[in-house]
């Protein structure tokens, strides 16, 4: 039976993965918003290096700290904070005023971005520091900073004292048989009260770093050099924080305040920004964060090394880098992000090695060691594709022909230069629909595989729609003055009008989002899956000087309304028929971010629905569910999402080797249980990365498949 292959394991099943976009308009102040969403993926990556005190610093070939008494507020860190006051007191969406409630949110973020875990500052500090708590409005206002410097003065200060006694303590003989465990996730903890509980916190930091090298096999004199080095990197990184990083630390603690999506970048940090923007970079293909003391793959670019590897999955941890094919692999560790995305970049055609500890495995699992040829995104990789799935059935099978749509592209360039042939996502679609319907006897169906489609041009989700409807209304956009437009599909004709599903997952944003609004809207086809991700705002990149001096401002100007007037933001799309998947849905996307904007809605604009938004489809959920609880597949898949879910949320490990030891082992063998079952179904050979066979089949692919299937013998009741 033929049916729609990837190769090695199902990527659902490999990994969860998340997304986020952002927008780029020139000038200090929004103009006419036409959202280019290109932009969003690299936009992503840039931001995620500006957040907090472990994302800033370069590790310089020759160690040089900035003088203390060179940590003071400059003339342009004043001209830059009243630039950027105006911009998100008159700009932005949200409007949110600067006064002392916003001053105490401001003060808790800037200590959290400094100092997140809770191990470096003493609780006497920050009772030091409290009378400050009220001033960060009034910093602002005035653009006064000294108090601002004067604390991380402080931190830089306990981050040396730490790292020398953490040093100091690679000289103990460690007994890992005493029944203690070591919380590395203090987030909600306190700071220690006394040097002695700052000390008995860092000697189990230094015990854990010691028994995770232990149990990833590194003999006792290797363990201590690379302990030796990363405590040493830590104090270097902080020690050569100079002033505009200080500067962009304490403007984000203020951003991230009002709203998730809205940054400044430093003039330094603006430079990578640019280059991002463009494009232009060369690497691995992957969006990084910093998560506890890990590198962590936020997602997978379509197109790029990492995705067609297929070794790379969201929510990997890379803990080692190497260049070339014999260098030494590094230890990147505690590193900051950008040292870690220096290290993994490199001119197209060189090879990075990288050790992975993988989705869900526990601190102190053996590293799986990659090798990846740095390379540029490939459109043609990240182009829509299309293929068939079969379904069974009494009177013989039915073809449901799918798109698989990584991102909505546009060649904006050749566009521009009146080339006839520009690639898009509308074009690219048109045609994979026309070969679908025309070919050996045509299809029944078409599904719209968007799962990871982070978004992108918000005019291809706009013509895109177009497709399967007349003209109308796609998507509703509201500006930070209230003034309400909409993103409208001119062209009446329709190229494709038989049944259609729309396949989205928790990583679905942006553009997606607004695709499979409009459909579910329109009642055009149905929406299966996850919820998705919960993107509805819309970002300008503004700078602060014409000079670039002063660094620019990613700020939320808009945020976009389905034609039925609800908002995209923060539920996202929720599916008319909901897989298992989505167990932990709320804690994902859009939903897990500090002061996301709150779902919302306005009036609905006309248009011409074929189908009710009321339309129930009762008989084909409880369908859908009957398979799966009779899948051992949808079991397997489902134990390791929940696998991956228990790793991300684990608070503190065990310090007894023996133990640790024996979890690894535990979740090795459910790992590889799992594994067993799932290539046993599908007659695949070897195991891991060895195995062999056809292809695995996507198997939630083919169960959006059953479920357009079910639609066209049991249609929905409307």
């Amino acid at each position: 039976m033929p049916q729609r292959y990837t190769s090695g394991l199902n990527q659902q099943y490999r990994a969860a993965q998340k997304h986020r976009p952002s927008l780029s308009l020139g000038g200090a102040a929004p103009k006419k918003l036409r959202f280019g969403f290109k932009s969003v993926q690299a936009a992503s990556s840039a931001m995620l290096l500006t957040l907090g005190l472990m994302l800033t610093a370069s590790v310089s070939a020759e160690f040089k700290a900035v003088p203390l008494d060179t940590l003071v507020p400059t003339d342009e860190h004043r001209n830059a904070t009243a630039g950027i006051l105006q911009l998100m007191t008159r700009y932005h969406y949200s409007r949110v005023d600067v006064n002392d409630e916003l001053s105490e949110q401001i003060f808790d973020r800037y200590l959290d971005s400094l100092d997140p875990q809770k191990s470096f500052f003493l609780a006497s500090d920050i009772e030091e520091f409290e009378g400050m708590e009220r001033r960060f409005d009034d910093a602002l206002r005035t653009a006064r900073l000294t108090p601002v410097f004067d604390i991380f003065k402080r931190f830089r200060v306990r981050v040396e004292d730490r790292a020398a006694y953490a040093t100091k303590l690679l000289k103990r003989d460690f007994d890992f048989t005493i029944d203690e465990s070591y919380t590395f996730n203090r987030e909600d903890e306190s700071w220690p009260k006394t040097q002695a509980a700052a000390d008995e916190l860092w000697r189990k930091r230094v015990k854990n770093d010691v028994l995770n090298l232990r149990l990833a096999d590194q003999s006792n004199e290797e363990l201590v050099e690379t302990l030796e080095e990363r405590y040493e990197r830590m104090e270097r990184r902080v020690s050569q924080l100079a002033p505009n990083e200080v500067f962009q630390i304490f403007i984000n603690s203020y951003t991230l305040s009002v709203e998730p999506h809205t940054s400044y970048f430093s003039p330094r940090t603006s430079e990578n920004f640019n280059i991002n923007m463009s494009l232009s970079l060369e690497g691995i293909g992957a969006a990084l964060r910093t998560e506890d003391e890990y590198t962590v793959v936020q997602r997978v670019i379509p197109g790029g090394p990492a995705s067609l590897s297929e070794q790379v999955s969201a929510e990997d941890r890379i803990v080692g880098v190497g260049q070339g094919l014999e260098e030494e692999i590094v230890d990147v560790v505690s590193w900051p992000l950008s040292d870690v995305v220096d290290l993994i970049r490199g001119p197209k055609g060189s090879t990075v090695r990288l050790m992975i500890l993988p989705a869900g495995e526990a601190e102190g699992s053996p590293p799986k060691l990659i090798q990846l040829v740095r390379d540029k995104i490939k459109l043609e990789e990240q182009a829509a594709k299309s293929s068939v799935v079969e379904v069974p059935g009494e009177e013989g099978a039915r073809r449901f022909g799918v798109i698989d749509l990584p991102t909505f592209y546009l060649d904006g360039a050749a566009r521009a230069q009146g080339q006839s042939d520009f690639r898009s996502t509308t074009r690219d679609v048109k045609r994979l629909l026309n070969e679908l319907t025309s070919t050996d006897g045509g299809v029944d169906g078409i599904i719209i595989d968007l799962r990871g489609n982070g978004g992108g041009a918000l005019d291809e989700a706009t013509q895109l729609t177009g497709l399967f409807i007349e003209s109308g209304p796609v998507v509703q956009i509201k500006n930070s003055r209230g003034q309400l437009g909409a993103e409208v599909d001119e062209d009446p004709s329709v190229v494709y009008d038989g049944p259609l599903a729309v396949l989205v997952d928790r990583r679905s944003a942006s553009a997606s989002e607004i695709f499979a609004g409009a459909i579910q809207d329109y009642g055009r086809g149905v929406v299966v899956g996850e919820p998705t991700f919960g993107k509805g705002t819309v970002q300008s990149v503004a700078p602060l000087d014409r000079e670039g001096k002063l660094g620019q401002l990613k700020i939320t100007v808009a945020q976009f309304f389905r034609v039925n007037g609800e908002s995209t933001q923060h539920r996202g799309v929720v599916p008319d028929v909901l897989f298992p998947t989505a167990l932990e849905s709320d804690a994902q996307g859009e939903r897990g971010l500090d002061n996301a904007l709150p779902w919302a809605e306005v009036a609905a604009t006309e248009y011409d629905a074929l189908i009710t938004s009321t339309a129930d489809y009762s008989d084909v959920q409880q369908r859908h569910e009957s398979r799966y609880r009779n899948s051992e597949l949808f079991d397997v898949l489902i134990e390791e999402l929940e696998a991956q879910r228990e790793a991300r949320t684990q608070r503190s490990v065990s310090l007894v080797e023996s133990l640790r030891q024996k979890e690894i082992e535990e979740q090795r063998a459910d790992r590889e249980q799992r594994d067993e079952i799932y290539r046993a179904a599908f007659g695949i050979s070897g195991s891991g990365d060895d195995a062999e066979g056809e292809g695995t089949p996507d198997i939630i692919l083919n169960e959006a498949a059953q479920v357009l299937n079910d639609i066209i013998d049991y249609p929905p009741i409307i």
